[in-house]
């Protein structure tokens, strides 16, 4: 069944189905740019609620961090700012691939609509118009017909009249002709425009009208195809994004079953352990038998009860709940308890040691690069080298200063230093490092050979044989004859496991399949590291 057959009198109810339809479309895209506006707020609240109760860069050394309820509780919030990130997705999606693909559609189907419906009033304004033409050629022809009898009646009239003249008879019969020959011209003519109507006439209803309903049903049903599409979208759109809002919600779940109270509690013992003993009983002092207040002191040999333990707080109360004011906090954090002061200290050794050993670092490479640019003037000036390395040597001597000072301190506190030993190094006016003999005086033999005196040893128990893992590889782009100590010769196209980083100083250290190491260039090589 179709439009133009049933509904071949129904052009006004088509008409408005149809706009009615293009309503329709336009009442759920706008339906979805809501929801997606929703969605796209609910993401935003969503990632400020996360970032509001996340925790800040400043307070991440905090002691609340080991604990395994407070690293859940900043695993949720991580999973929540993802949750909110694949709300954001199902929001762009809708709108790209329902707002804006249906608004264009419209657009397109509005504008066939159109096309349709001008034809369709061109076609009944031909027909209107053909309609006019027969009715006026109808009423002149119905006109002059009366005008012809009227002619013929006169003529009949006059001829019969006794008083007529012979020539009044024949005008009269002339004009009766006359007029029935105009007559029967405007009834073939009304004939004509009857016939031209009636094919004007079956060719609308039967082919015209019947030929664009059809093609405006048309559009109606791939208008309604595309609506349920757009519907299923809707739904589809959430689905494509459900498995991984499951493994958020897995991930909230499994940062659920990852708190361990019994952990917890070992470290608030370890963070806050005091290294204090309980205070023992306070003596009884029996001043009826004379004994003094100075001989009773005097006389206690170990300290029995909480003045004793205090030390600096003899004079205060010793009580578990009372109120205590903010401790003065000191370099060698002698204001924490015995236990806490040595992990503080210990700490504080281990980052001066990382530094430390970053400058060794630092004036190992600068070293070797002022011994590459001496023998090979034309990769550099080795006096713009000088500043470099005077900052680096006044950075050792400070934080060997700093190492020496905490390390007394770890040993007042009862501590061991598990901290590297260096060798004490200086430089000497040329740049060159100067190696001090262990009495302190300085070797009368300079070392310009800065791959000596410049590593630091370690303590036994930081020895390690095996050879550092390598971190990625790297292909020669050109030949390095590898002259200068502390150096590696390459070929062009040779492939290299790269050991460690260029440190800014321009020098990759490198390992062949041999176990050969040595520096080259880093802008010798084509270099990929390992991800």
């Amino acid at each position: 069944m179709d439009w133009g057959t049933e509904l071949w009198d129904q052009c006004d109810i088509i008409e408005k189905h149809t706009q009615s339809g293009l309503e329709l479309v336009e009442k759920y895209v706008k339906f979805v740019k809501e929801r997606t506006e929703v969605e796209q707020n609910y993401a935003k609240q969503l990632r400020n609620l996360s970032k509001k109760y996340n925790l800040k860069r400043s307070s991440k050394d905090e002691p609340e961090c080991r604990l395994s309820s407070y690293q859940s509780f900043l695993d949720i919030l991580n999973e929540t700012n993802d949750y909110a990130g694949q709300r954001e997705l199902i929001a762009e999606n809708m709108m790209m691939n329902i707002c804006i693909d249906l608004t264009k559609y419209l657009q397109e189907l509005k504008q066939e609509r159109k096309t349709y419906l001008m034809e369709a009033k061109k076609a009944q304004q031909s027909l209107e118009s053909t309609f006019k033409q027969l009715d006026n050629s109808k009423k002149r022809f119905e006109r002059e017909w009366r005008e012809a009898e009227r002619a013929a009646q006169y003529a009949e009239k006059t001829d019969q009249d006794i008083n007529a003249t012979k020539a009044d008879v024949e005008k009269a019969k002339q004009q009766a002709h006359m007029r029935a020959h105009v007559a029967e011209e405007c009834k073939n003519d009304y004939a004509a425009q009857l016939q031209k109507y009636n094919k004007e006439q079956s060719q609308f209803y039967f082919n015209d009208m019947p030929l664009i309903f059809n093609k405006l049903q048309d559009l109606d049903e791939r208008r309604v195809r595309k609506l349920a599409q757009g519907y299923i979208l809707f739904s589809d759109t959430e689905k494509h994004v459900m498995p991984i809002i499951g493994k958020c919600l897995e991930g909230i779940t499994k940062a659920g079953t990852n708190v361990n109270e019994k952990n917890d509690s070992m470290v608030v013992i370890e963070q806050n352990k005091s290294g204090f003993e309980r205070p023992g009983d306070v003596e009884f002092e029996d001043y009826s038998q004379g004994i003094n207040r100075t001989s009773s002191d005097s006389s206690l040999g170990t300290p029995k009860g909480p003045m004793d333990l205090l030390g600096k707080n003899r004079n205060k109360n010793f009580w578990l709940f009372s109120k205590k004011s903010k401790p003065t906090v000191t370099e060698d954090f002698s204001h924490l308890p015995p236990e806490q002061r040595r992990k503080r200290l210990q700490q504080k050794l281990e980052e001066i040691c990382k530094e430390l050993q970053k400058e060794v670092d630092q004036s190992e490479a600068l070293g070797k690069m002022k011994d590459v640019y001496e023998k090979n003037p034309q990769m550099g000036d080795p006096a713009s080298l000088a500043s470099q390395i005077s900052q680096t040597s006044q950075n050792i001597e400070r934080l060997r200063g700093e190492l020496n000072k905490y390390e007394t301190w770890l040993a007042e506190a009862g501590g061991r230093g598990e901290t590297l030993r260096y060798k004490p190094q200086t430089f000497n006016n040329n740049g060159a490092h100067d190696v001090q003999s262990p009495d302190g005086a300085q070797s009368d033999e300079s070392t310009p050979d800065s791959s000596q005196a410049i590593y630091a040893e370690f303590d036994d128990d930081f020895e390690d044989d095996e050879l550092t893992a390598p971190i990625g590889k790297c292909t020669a782009m050109y030949n390095f004859p590898g002259a200068s100590e502390g150096t590696i010769a390459m070929q062009e196209g040779e492939v290299l496991a790269v050991i460690e980083e260029d440190k800014g100083d321009g020098w990759t250290r490198v390992r062949r399949n041999n176990g050969d190491e040595g520096y080259i260039p880093s802008s010798y090589v084509s270099i990929s590291l390992n991800k």
